[in-house]
């Protein structure tokens, strides 16, 4: 450390307290304004340089060689820093920056940060929502059913979201979504990837402005749920098949990676699989819905483990009833939203029994019930997200 202290000096013939002070300044500049806020980020990144470039042409004579290096000395050691951030948060799913203590609380009655409990079709409504995808700067994505479109909602913007996809009336062009079930965030290509299920097909629309259409990726697949790895492996489930798929991207051929052997209730079965959750050593957790469980599937493995209900339909604290979205966190306790109880459940690695998190006060439209809950999934902060269909909204429970 001392010995790159004193090449800095050097080739700057500044103090190291002054180098550090610059340096300082800049990170606060960034931890302000640009974390999480890539616009924030590149135009921090754009102007610091060009301000020092500008000083340079208008002042030669008193801004000195040293101080311009030093500029750029920090803007390159800083820039570098970001860059090796961005790839690596960038790279993983969202699930490897969350964890959550086993005996975290959440609040209990929740915000409503999209939709409100009267369904329509204006952009700060949504009609029976049912997937989610929560990104890491707390932007939601939402797979809006009934109004055959994705809605995004941002972080902070509880009164209007924005049509990224579809919302051009029910249809099968590529313009159009027809019921869509999940939706997920690719990072690499900036896109979404959508299960538009009763065209039966996964497609991909860019999230970039002026977007009209999107293309398919997988075509005559009964879909529901997608998932997808650090490596952009996609996984897919088919409510026709009762199987999961993982799928390369621009291939329509997939691998058989949890069921597959008609519909049942066999270990080694599904039957109607819902939503997916993949975690970071390859194994598929599926929503068995009408088996009412949650069942694991290690990579490579013929059968599956049940690791939520599997005791049958019921209310108990050993059961589930019509299971849907599920998440996975860094301890492998797993969270599941019981539709048919309308609550949201958490069972810890190897419990079982699971405990009730937040719900289980009845069917309503107050602040602590749903009215047939569907999507979940938390933030980086281990806040919850609860997709709330009857209720046409978004309920945020905060983590304590």
């Amino acid at each position: 450390m001392k010995s790159c202290w004193s090449f800095l000096e050097r080739k700057t013939n500044l103090k190291r307290e002054n180098i550090a002070l610059g340096m300082l300044g800049f990170l606060v500049i960034y931890l302000a304004f640009g974390w999480g806020n890539d616009f924030v980020c590149d135009l921090i990144g754009f102007l610091y340089p060009v301000y020092a470039s500008m000083l340079v042409i208008e002042m030669p004579e008193t801004f000195s060689k040293a101080k311009w290096s030093i500029y750029w000395i920090i803007y390159a050691s800083l820039g570098l820093a970001e860059y090796f951030r961005y790839v690596f948060t960038r790279s993983l799913p969202l699930y490897w920056l969350v964890s959550i203590s086993a005996n975290a609380t959440w609040a209990q009655n929740g915000v409503t940060i999209a939709g409100s409990n009267v369904g329509g079709g204006a952009t700060n409504q949504l009609k029976q929502p049912l997937g989610l995808f929560v990104d890491d700067d707390q932007t939601v994505v939402i797979a809006d059913y009934w109004n055959h479109r994705i809605m995004q909602w941002k972080n902070g913007d509880t009164t209007n979201g924005q049509v990224v996809a579809g919302g051009k009336g029910q249809g099968n062009g590529l313009h159009q979504l027809n019921q869509p079930t999940d939706v997920l965030i690719d990072k690499e290509t900036d896109s979404l990837i959508i299960c538009d299920r009763w065209k039966g097909r996964v497609v991909r629309w860019s999230r970039r402005s002026g977007t009209t259409q999107g293309e398919v990726l997988i075509g005559n697949i009964c879909c529901w749920g997608l998932a997808m790895d650090e490596q952009r492996y996609l996984y897919v489930s088919d409510t026709k098949k009762h199987e999961v798929r993982r799928y390369q991207l621009g291939k329509e051929n997939g691998t058989l990676v949890a069921g597959g052997n008609g519909k049942g209730d066999g270990l080694n079965q599904l039957n109607w699989p819902r939503y997916l959750f993949v975690d970071q050593d390859h194994s598929v957790y599926v929503s068995d819905k009408i088996n009412h469980r949650v069942m694991k599937w290690n990579k490579g493995a013929k059968e599956g483990i049940v690791v939520a209900g599997g005791q049958g339909q019921g209310n108990a604290l050993t059961q589930l009833y019509h299971p849907q979205g599920i998440f996975v966190d860094t301890l492998g306790t797993v969270y599941v939203a019981d539709q048919g109880n309308n609550r949201v459940m958490r069972w810890t690695q190897g419990a079982k029994q699971g405990t009730v998190i937040v719900g289980g006060n009845g069917s309503g439209a107050g602040p602590n019930q749903f009215d047939v809950l569907v999507g979940l999934s938390f933030d980086r902060h281990g806040n919850l997200y609860v997709v709330d269909t009857n209720n046409h909204r978004v309920q945020q429970f905060s983590i304590k």
